[in-house]
């Protein structure tokens, strides 16, 4: 159930659902998913569903992860992506090898240092995880070419979203529980375009660090 052939079904049970970005399920299909959950839930990892990760957080259905991913790159591949709520490490490790630069903040210390290993593990070199407030962003490292929430909130802070260069990218869940919305923004001159990608399901964006 850990098997490359356990991530191949993954792979064309996405292509079944419309996901079509071969950069995107090459990479799916390459990433262990089973190493960024408990051992005990390993045999389920590449089921496309959302699955706990303890402290109230969850490791993303495929799906999602695959459709955050692909809107972020449809345009063209940004240099440096800042994700905020780095979980259990996935996105964070999908993002690494498609993009040059990954910038991650997680709120909660015990889950930031279990990324941290599994990225040592994997040999990521390319990400940067930082243990702060993801709503105030990583001022130090701005402009970013995109940015990616894994967690919802009703609207983005501006002193976050001022964190984007202009022509950037913003994949993020907006709404209230049960009511929420993947949005793709980019920045123009003169404020952010929306498009709407689908309804979704994500643990809140919650202020402070644990």
């Amino acid at each position: 159930m850990t098997s490359q052939r356990a991530r191949d079904r993954l792979v064309e049970r996405l292509k079944a659902q419309g996901l079509s970005d071969p950069r995107v399920l090459e990479v799916i299909g390459r990433v262990p998913r089973h190493l960024f959950v408990d051992e005990a839930l390993a045999s389920r990892a590449y089921e496309d569903t959302a699955l706990p990760i303890g402290l109230g957080q969850t490791i993303s259905q495929p799906y999602v992860v695959a459709l955050m991913t692909a809107a972020l790159l449809r345009d063209r591949v940004p240099a440096k992506v800042l994700e905020i709520g780095t979980g259990s490490g996935y996105q964070a490790a999908v993002l690494a090898q498609l993009v040059p630069e990954v910038h991650t903040v997680e709120r909660i210390d015990e889950l930031l240092r279990q990324a941290r290993k599994r990225f040592r593990q994997l040999g990521y070199k390319n990400i940067r995880s930082k243990h702060d407030d993801g709503n105030i962003g990583w001022r130090e490292h701005a402009p970013f070419d995109a940015l990616i929430v894994t967690a919802a909130r009703e609207s983005l802070d501006p002193d976050l979203l001022s964190q984007i260069a202009v022509g950037g990218i913003a994949v993020a869940p907006l709404g209230p529980a049960g009511q929420q919305t993947l949005i793709r923004m980019v920045r123009g001159t003169d404020g952010w375009s929306r498009e709407n990608l689908g309804a979704v399901s994500f643990v809140p964006l919650v202020r402070g660090v644990l």
